[in-house]
């Protein structure tokens, strides 16, 4: 930040270890690290509460009775302080655990008819981001700043929490 010209500030500095692990700097007391995912899960776009006319119209494609998959991509983003003693903001073997724990229950999957928390909630990429979220805020303690589910590469979905 100090070579910069004067006209010119040091907004954010992201270096990436690997491809799906990177670490971001913003000049404060805090630190953010992320890392990419992969799962595979089906689901059937359908809201209970339409009729199949109106899921039809609204859906499309994505409304087929048999459902439908997708190769999705979760990018998980902690932040916190940077521990004095190891250097990191997480451990990486807890952060992996945590969410592969989650994303293995869903892994090879049909979203509608096997995960309980789409029982009663269309699982559109929204949804199934806001559930990723709860299920993985908990175990990482005020850690979790940010989720963002890449469905396909044109469909991308983010969140924060409330």
């Amino acid at each position: 930040a100090p070579r910069l010209p004067a006209e010119a500030a040091l907004a954010r500095l992201r270096l990436y270890e690997l491809n799906d692990l990177w670490a971001e700097y913003d000049g404060a007391d805090q630190a953010s690290f992320s890392r990419s995912y992969s799962f595979s899960a089906a689901h059937r776009l359908h809201a209970a509460t339409l009729s199949d006319e109106q899921n039809r119209a609204i859906y499309g494609k994505c409304n087929n009775p048999n459902g439908h998959g997708h190769n999705y991509t979760l990018e998980v983003t902690v932040g916190g302080a940077i521990d004095g003693q190891t250097g990191m903001v997480i451990d990486l073997v807890e952060l992996d655990r945590t969410v592969r724990g989650v994303l293995d229950g869903l892994d090879h999957r049909h979203l509608d008819r096997e995960i309980a928390g789409f029982a009663d909630q269309t699982s559109t990429a929204e949804n199934i981001v806001v559930y990723l979220w709860g299920e993985l805020a908990p175990p990482l303690e005020g850690k979790l700043q940010y989720l963002k589910l890449w469905e396909t590469k044109n469909n991308v979905f983010e969140y924060s929490g409330k």
